[in-house]
């Protein structure tokens, strides 16, 4: 009697590793919380270190041209200050991209909101230990904006769309053009949506610190969430 053969048997499914840029919090959340983030510095730079802006240099060229026609109330030193601050940070962030941006997008990410965290840490110390000073109103204008050229590289090359964390103007643009009333898709309205009320959020937030509790406090909560960040980001989008 011949015994039947053996039917083939179907190796069991291999289960596939989880992917390490998946570990942490998506980008799209980093982004919007560091939406928050640019709201409350740019409060704090606006309000009360003499109306110059640190994160937003959309607003802060406007704002040179206001100084330098001789508006009262703006300050050229300042937001000249700002400005060479923030481009000398979005070089150091470009070569960190060069560097890192081919690799982990989470490593990187992270070590640049390290950076980041600890750019505000100091300028919220140097809030709380010298306040009122001249100098330390540019150490304050230099930290933040040195920091958030760093992170406008890096948002920059890591390209989520519709997620600066410092501009909306291109943000709102969408919205209108794409809403019922422009061409109708609704293309990414959640995430712009999402955006505009981080950013407002956050300024709101920063205004209210800054007019009731002074600098150091809003800085302080700044620093705290890029650090948060910087331990829970992830590299995926």
């Amino acid at each position: 009697m011949t015994t039947p053969p053996t039917p083939p048997t179907t190796p069991a499914p291999v289960a596939a590793a989880p992917d390490p840029e998946a570990r942490g919090l998506r980008l799209v959340l980093v982004l919007l919380s560091l939406t928050v983030v640019s709201g409350l510095i740019d409060a704090v730079s606006y309000l009360g270190l003499g109306r110059v802006f640190t994160a937003n240099m959309t607003g802060n060229v406007v704002v040179l041209g206001f100084a330098a026609a001789g508006a009262p109330g703006f300050s050229v030193p300042h937001t000249a200050t700002s400005l060479a601050s923030f481009l000398a940070g979005a070089v150091v962030g470009g070569r960190a991209a060069a560097r890192f941006g081919g690799g982990s997008r989470r490593r990187w990410a992270r070590l640049t909101l390290a950076a980041e965290a600890a750019l505000v840490g100091l300028s919220a110390a140097a809030a709380f230990a010298w306040p009122g000073r001249a100098g330390t109103v540019y150490a304050l204008i230099a930290l933040t904006a040195f920091a958030m050229g760093v992170r406008n590289a890096t948002v920059r090359r890591l390209g989520v769309p519709d997620l600066t964390t410092t501009v909306l103007t291109m943000t709102l643009t969408g919205l209108a053009a794409d809403s019922r009333l422009g061409n109708g898709t609704g293309h990414r309205s959640p995430r712009r949506t999402a955006s505009v009320v981080a950013m407002l959020g956050g300024a709101f937030l920063g205004a209210w610190l800054v007019l009731h509790h002074g600098l150091g406090i809003p800085l302080l909560i700044a620093a705290a969430a890029s650090a948060v960040l910087a331990v829970a980001a992830s590299g995926a989008e």
